[in-house]
């Protein structure tokens, strides 16, 4: 490998996303959401500046669940990087574009968290190796579409990282 991947921000900064997890997925009232909502529809609770008029009382109003939600950063890489900070509000076309991405996208970053964690604990070179090079292929280099987190070596090494992380238990220190 010639290049070193430059990763993402992988923590979440819901101001510089478009609430595309207020849009994307469904919900469900009886699975920590107050509500039913329907895929790749606006929540009622959505404000027209993508901001929700219920977070102060999100337990309370039932939506556990939006509390619990990360997207680990994904959110506003497509929103700023993919979509050069457009929105759905602005032009009603984006949205299923911005939401696909949204799904395509937020797998990888929860498993760049993860194998970025897993940096920290002590392992054998090959294993160590490994993670690197899950990493690399997880930050596809000058991305600049969705289409190229789609490419077969990135979606691959995504498939690959539920089976890689257990390859780490006996090298995980337990707590005293």
């Amino acid at each position: 490998m010639g290049w070193t991947p430059i990763l993402p921000d992988l923590a979440h900064d819901c101001s510089r996303c478009a609430a595309l997890c207020c849009v994307a997925y469904p919900f469900e009232k009886d699975v920590g959401f107050g509500i039913n909502k329907a895929v790749d529809t606006p929540c009622p609770k959505l404000s027209a500046g993508h901001a929700c008029t219920i977070h102060r009382d999100l337990i309370d109003k039932g939506f556990s669940g939006c509390v619990a939600y990360s997207c680990a950063g994904a959110g506003q890489r497509v929103t700023q990087e993919l979509f050069d900070g457009e929105s759905w509000r602005e032009d009603p076309d984006l949205l299923h574009h911005m939401t696909d991405a949204l799904r395509i996208l937020r797998p990888i970053h929860e498993a760049l968290l993860i194998l970025c964690e897993a940096r920290a604990i002590a392992m054998p070179d090959s294993l160590r190796q490994h993670c690197e090079a899950l990493i690399a292929a997880l930050c596809p280099e000058a991305a600049s579409s969705i289409w190229d987190f789609t490419e077969p070596e990135v979606q691959e090494a995504l498939a690959e990282v539920p089976e890689f992380i257990p390859q780490l238990a006996p090298y995980v220190q337990r707590p005293r």
